[in-house]
């Protein structure tokens, strides 16, 4: 890539924030040689953590920012009183166009309302979706939405698969992703009043690949790539999934230290099941993007670490180069014109 990719970052937002933030800052510069940040907060803090590395000051600039906007604060009132907050002033470097991507690991409502309220949505996209990649024994499944729509409508689960379909072609490379919805069960006749009615615009989509219904103890098993669902369910599985794993982890653990013979045994299989237990870290692929908005956003875990940050980071010059926001541009355009 040579076309050079701008990142807006929080430098305040998460709680290992600023250490781990330009710690995985610093990592993402040393892996790609065509970005440059733009840090977002207490100046004279951000400066302090960057004295400690040896960087291309070419590459990073510090922006000012008084305000911090914190997790417990109302989003709505956060993001249009505190307009010096890091989170607003990064997410106006991306409306403004100095920036192509901006990437927070602090309030998930403040990030939500200001990427819709201040980037704003693509002309036709009538809700952005959040859609973090999960890990699946096949690989990956983008999860869509997970937290931005609680109250979604027919309508709107539409798009959510169309521009799902979208972004995991292209940041992933299969052709023809596999799109179902949640349900409780394969037959069509089951499922609440959104996914009965969901169900046959979805079939009537020529521009997705759309295999039908999924339930969620299928989804560690790779049975579809996009899976479609409101905000309250995605959010509810993307929590259990997290939860699974680490409690996973730590049972293996707790197994291989329970006797002498079990250490030794673990010592021997030590290499293979790191291997393996890395196939469920979410961090490998970055952050959560709000799909359909003008600008890329990208949420990450409040309990960020560097290697998360640094996967975000890489994940947007994908979106860029991959002109992601562009096609679904194009295909939300197609999609207004077919309406009329």
């Amino acid at each position: 890539m040579s076309e050079t990719v701008r990142i807006a970052l929080d430098a305040m937002g998460g709680d290992n924030a600023p250490g781990e933030i330009i710690k995985g800052v610093m990592e993402a510069l040393q892996d790609a040689e065509d970005v440059m940040v733009y840090l977002v907060g207490k100046e004279d803090v951000i400066r302090q953590e960057l004295s400690k590395y040896t960087y291309d000051e070419k590459r990073i600039e510090v922006v000012q920012a008084s305000e911090v906007i914190e997790m417990a604060e109302p989003p709505v009132m956060a993001v249009r009183r505190k307009k010096d907050s890091s989170i607003v002033k990064a997410l106006h470097l991306v409306k403004e166009g100095t920036c192509d991507a901006f990437v927070s690991a602090g309030s998930s409502g403040a990030i939500l309302v200001g990427g819709q309220l201040i980037v704003g949505r693509i002309p036709g996209v009538e809700r952005a979706p959040l859609a973090p990649i999960i890990p699946t024994e096949k690989g990956a499944a983008l999860l869509i939405d997970c937290g931005a729509n609680v109250d979604a409508r027919a309508e709107h689960l539409v798009q959510f698969a169309r521009m799902g379909s979208i972004y995991y072609e292209n940041a992933l490379g299969v052709e023809k992703p596999r799109v179902a919805i949640v349900n409780i069960g394969a037959e069509e006749e089951k499922g609440n009043a959104l996914v009965k009615e969901t169900m046959p615009l979805l079939k009537e989509c020529d521009d997705i690949n759309f295999i039908g219904s999924i339930e969620s103890r299928d989804i560690p098993f790779g049975a579809a790539d996009v899976i479609v669902t409101e905000a309250f369910v995605g959010n509810v599985i993307l929590k259990l999934y997290e939860g699974e794993a680490s409690f996973i982890l730590k049972a293996i653990k707790k197994g291989i230290m329970s006797s002498v013979r079990s250490k030794i045994g673990g010592a021997l299989i030590k290499p293979a099941l790191k291997e393996t237990l890395r196939t469920f870290d979410v961090k490998q692929y970055g952050g959560a993007p709000l799909l359909g908005l003008n600008g890329l956003v990208v949420k990450t875990h409040g309990s960020s670490e560097a290697v998360e940050v640094r996967n975000s980071i890489l994940q947007c010059r994908t979106f860029k180069a991959q002109r992601i926001n562009e096609k679904i541009r194009e295909k939300m355009k197609l999609g207004s014109d077919d309406d009329r």
